[in-house]
């Protein structure tokens, strides 16, 4: 087990979608790798009335159908340690006395216990939800995990900010962004920082484009509603997608700590220009107004592609290229830096494609670039060729093997660790950069499901995107 304090884990949205995928089996999975506190407890929490075995039901079945090979002994134990209270943004009083009561069965000193309040709540009611939890004490010892979308324009994240520091510090607030905890986005920071093959190139003067595309062949999956409300750019842009364009363009921390790399990512924002609205398409795959919750006539954007620009010295002019959209042709979420060809005359073969580096945002480590070679044979005649990542052959796969996002962000609220979670003022500048394409909405083209979207869309890109081409 960790060397950890005692823990009560208070999960608002227990019985919904995000808890049955990822939370509950992400704490199956720490359990398993003796990852939690020695003495924890878990309390669920929703809108409605459920018993404690309906809701252990609720998580056995989400264990089961998430994981390969269930230890039932770890499950029991997990299950053992799991109670149910309703409680709703007006009303927390239950939920106050259930926690309290779990907090005296785990330590006599109940001042030792730490709390980890999950508020995967919809984004209209997490402000009031936030006020709940101050009148009932609970932010006391508490660190707050938020789900994105932080706020849904300008206006309601400084809103939100606002209601969240009434009741809590900043350092209590964790924002996540469960893109930020996959393996291969902070294997980002390695790749460039611990090679000199590719951090003297990775600047404006080697790099023509920057693609990060994420489609999806998903479509609405029950989340009509969801959507309605926020939209793919807001549910996408200006969260998964900006923060990796952070990570791929950002200046070298002074350090691996929490302040280091959240500083060096703010100055990435601070950077970026407010997007252009003639330069962002949004799209709705033909079909969409005919999923449940969704309105008859429905503007909605299931898809937007746009172009963006870090004005700094180390990116200006180079465009960074992302797209995103459900009922695409592939579910990918994939970095492409595409590299300057050199001017050389001598050499035929131009027609070959560009030097790209690929970066697949997957469990597994996997990274190829792609370069030009010599094709075999009597002529100096030039054809591609790909080098690809295999680790070193001491690597213990154990001992190696990734957490999941969740399980990996999971982890790191227990102990504290805020670097790959998202800042306020990062999240005031991303929005900043997006409320002109709020202000000035483009219009929404129709796309057929499993295409790679509008013409205007695939058309963004120079040289064309990488996925789909």
């Amino acid at each position: 087990m960790r060397d950890l304090p005692p823990h009560v884990l208070v999960l608002f949205g227990a019985t919904g979608d995000l808890a049955a995928r990822k939370l509950f089996p992400g704490l199956y999975t720490l359990a398993a790798r003796g990852l939690l506190p020695e003495e924890y407890a878990v309390v669920g929490s929703g809108r409605s009335e459920r018993s404690d075995d309906e809701v252990r039901d609720l998580v056995r079945q989400a264990v089961d159908d998430a994981v390969d090979d269930v230890d039932e002994g770890v499950l029991e134990d997990l299950l053992g340690r799991l109670s149910y209270c309703a409680a709703t943004d007006e009303d927390g009083s239950d939920l106050a006395e259930v926690v309290r009561a779990v907090e005296d069965d785990l330590d006599t000193e109940v001042g030792n216990v730490r709390r980890l309040l999950y508020l995967s709540v919809p984004p209209d009611v997490l402000e009031s939800m936030a006020a709940m939890l101050g009148r009932e004490g609970l932010t006391e010892r508490a660190r707050l995990v938020v789900e994105k979308p932080f706020g849904l324009d300008l206006a309601s994240s400084r809103s939100l900010d606002a209601a969240l520091r009434e009741v809590a510090e900043e350092d209590q607030v964790f924002r996540i962004d469960h893109f930020l905890g996959k393996e291969a986005v902070q294997n980002i920071l390695a790749l460039r920082f611990a090679n000199g093959v590719l951090e003297p190139a990775w600047n404006r003067h080697s790099i023509e484009s920057v693609q990060i595309d994420v489609p999806e062949t998903l479509g609405m999956e029950g989340r009509g509603s969801f959507y309605e409300s926020t939209g793919c750019l807001r549910d996408m842009v200006s969260t998964h997608l900006c923060q990796l364009l952070g990570f791929v363009a950002l200046e070298e921390p002074e350090d691996l700590d929490e302040r280091s790399v959240r500083d060096a990512k703010a100055a990435v924002f601070e950077s970026l220009r407010p997007l252009d609205p003639s330069r962002v398409v949004l799209g709705q795959y033909d079909g969409y107004r005919d999923e449940d919750d969704v309105d008859d006539d429905s503007d909605v954007e299931t898809l937007v592609a746009l172009e963006a620009y870090v004005d700094n010295d180390r990116w200006r002019d180079v465009p960074f290229l992302l797209r995103t959209g459900k009922r695409m042709a592939e579910t990918r979420r994939t970095i492409t830096l595409r590299f300057r060809t050199p001017a050389t005359t001598v050499l035929p073969g131009a027609e070959c494609a560009a030097n790209e580096l690929v970066l697949e945002l997957t469990d597994d480590v996997q990274i190829q670039l792609d370069v030009r070679a010599k094709r075999p044979g009597p002529t100096m005649h030039l054809t591609e060729g790909t080098f690809r990542l295999d680790l070193a052959e001491d690597v213990d796969e154990e001992e190696a093997e990734p957490l999941a996002a969740y399980e990996r962000l999971l982890l790191d609220t227990l102990e504290g660790d805020r670097t790959f979670f998202t800042r306020s003022d990062e999240v005031d500048r991303l929005w900043q950069v997006v409320q002109p394409v709020l202000d000035d909405r483009p219009q929404v083209h129709p796309y057929e499901p499993g295409s790679w979207g509008p013409e205007a869309a695939v058309a963004l890109a120079p040289g064309g995107w990488r996925l789909g081409r």
